[in-house]
């Protein structure tokens, strides 16, 4: 596994270990419902207790009906940069993470697009849709940059491909807790336990372990980080939470975003 020690995400989670503390990584589409809204989402997110903060940039994907959305109001790469970059200066130790596919960074070529993310103020990259045998160039460009590259496992993932994946994540791993597609959820099956288990003992503590999908409950967070989990991925129960509350004043969004995170940080102190 390569290290990355100047990188503001690998800094977070040796300061959480330090403490006995699992990681929090809110998930927020970049530009939804709108720009300005989202920098202040963001905000209420970060006070409320998140350690990582990651943005997505939107992509036409037909599950997920708020990048869809957000395309249509016109959100684009160079918007979702100056919200990282508003961010940053508001938050200058925060470790924010982009999410998105390889397309966004191909169409503006992958070494120009992520210099550009990282004097923004970007950590590392979430590509979904990149695969290991085609990350070569990618890799490079990210070890040069001390970017982290983070890559997912699934829990049907073989452990020949689990170590590869262990072998070039940087920041952390992202182990995709349930098959099929996100959403929030009340209960996990036994697969997602057992996954979790497995990947930890592969690593060899040597990565930081992220949990995601469907995770929305504190008795998530504990549960997860029972099995080993160094940080939950917490980002359909925010969106939903935006769209449940989009009549309600800025304000009221707010407290209520701020509470809901702090809820979800409690669960993540005092874990052995």
């Amino acid at each position: 596994m390569l290290s990355l020690q100047n990188n503001r995400i690998e800094k977070k989670f040796a300061e959480l270990k330090s403490s006995n503390q699992k990681g929090l990584i809110c998930y927020v589409l970049g530009g939804y419902p709108n720009a300005s809204t989202s920098e202040k989402i963001i905000s209420s997110i970060v006070d409320g207790g998140a350690d990582i903060i990651e943005i997505g940039i939107p992509f036409s994907d037909p599950i997920e009906e708020a990048s869809f959305r957000a395309l249509k109001k016109g959100i684009n790469p160079d918007i979702c940069l100056d919200i990282v970059r508003a961010t940053r200066k508001r938050y200058p130790e925060l470790p924010i993470v982009i999410m998105t596919y390889s397309n966004i960074l191909q169409k503006k070529g992958f070494r120009k697009f992520m210099e550009i993310a990282k004097e923004a103020g970007v950590d590392g990259f979430i590509l979904p849709d990149m695969t290991i045998e085609e990350s070569g160039e990618y890799l490079e460009y990210s070890k040069n940059l001390e970017l982290a590259s983070v890559f997912l496992v699934a829990p049907n993932s073989s452990n020949f491909r689990i170590k590869r994946t262990l072998d070039v994540s940087t920041g952390f791993v992202y182990v995709v807790s349930v098959y099929g597609t996100t959403g929030t959820r009340n209960s996990f099956n036994e697969y997602t336990l057992t996954a979790i288990r497995n990947i930890k003992t592969l690593s060899s503590n040597k990565n930081n372990i992220s949990v995601g999908f469907g995770i929305s409950q504190p008795q998530h967070i504990k549960l997860m980080s029972k099995y080993g989990a160094d940080a939950v991925i917490v980002g359909s129960a925010i969106i939903k939470l935006i769209d449940d509350n989009k009549d309600d004043s800025i304000d009221c969004l707010q407290t209520k975003l701020k509470k809901y995170i702090k809820s979800l940080k409690a669960a993540c102190k005092n874990n052995n």
